[in-house]
């Protein structure tokens, strides 16, 4: 499973890396949270370890963007601060768990595969009912028949399970496929949109008028 690290102490870093790897992780480890935005979407992460404190952007920042963006990737803050002002703030921002340096480092872990459990993350895979992603190889499965997605088309599928039940806005699918602040094409979505429904079928993805798009989340 893949994971994304977040801290600017090099010290500590290189601890948390290597005890994260041992425990089973590919950690993929940035020191700032501007570097953070912009591998968030290029990679297939699992879950986020999150310093506060980072340099030119704070975790806080980040989070409030990865959130802002429509992005549910499990997210646990590890912080040297510990003010219920601080945890409430931290889960204000839409962060999953909240844990101090001073953790031991197999309760970190068993947290971290936790909200992976929770996230419905585990082994690479997203799921829908019948509809299955492979964020490893980027193909889908729909009623048991392995469908060949291109790259981009693999993003929108992803973007619209994680937020399986719920709507996803345009503006929202634009930010993962393109980034921030980059000019897309008027009807760029729609095209990733309509590819998807002729490989996975015309019903596979709702389109709620005049605010996005959705893949309905089975009842249990």
């Amino acid at each position: 499973m893949q994971l994304l690290l977040v801290e600017d102490d090099t010290l500590l870093g290189d601890g948390l890396r290597a005890a994260l790897d041992r425990a089973g992780f590919g950690v993929t480890w940035v020191r700032d949270g501007k570097s953070a935005l912009n591998i968030i979407g290029s990679g297939d992460f699992a879950t986020m370890v999150l310093d506060i404190g980072l340099p030119a952007m704070s975790g806080m920042d980040v989070l409030s963007a990865v959130r802002a963006s429509g992005n549910d990737l499990p997210i646990l803050v590890l912080t040297a601060r510990d003010s219920t002002r601080d945890k409430v703030m931290v889960f204000e921002r839409g962060a999953d768990d909240y844990v101090l340096k001073t953790v031991d480092m197999e309760e970190l872990v068993a947290r971290l595969r936790a909200l992976i459990r929770r996230s419905g993350r585990a082994n690479g895979v997203l799921k829908a009912g019948e509809l299955t992603l492979d964020l490893t190889t980027h193909t889908a499965i729909k009623d048991g028949k392995p469908i060949a997605l291109s790259a981009r088309e693999a993003v929108v599928l992803r973007a619209l399970l994680e937020r399986a039940g719920r709507i996803i806005t345009r503006g929202q699918l634009a930010e993962v496929l393109y980034g921030w602040g980059k000019s897309v094409e008027s009807n760029a979505i729609e095209v990733h949109i309509h590819n998807l429904r002729n490989k996975l079928g015309s019903e596979t993805v709702k389109t709620v008028r005049g605010i996005g798009y959705t893949i309905p989340k089975p009842s249990q």
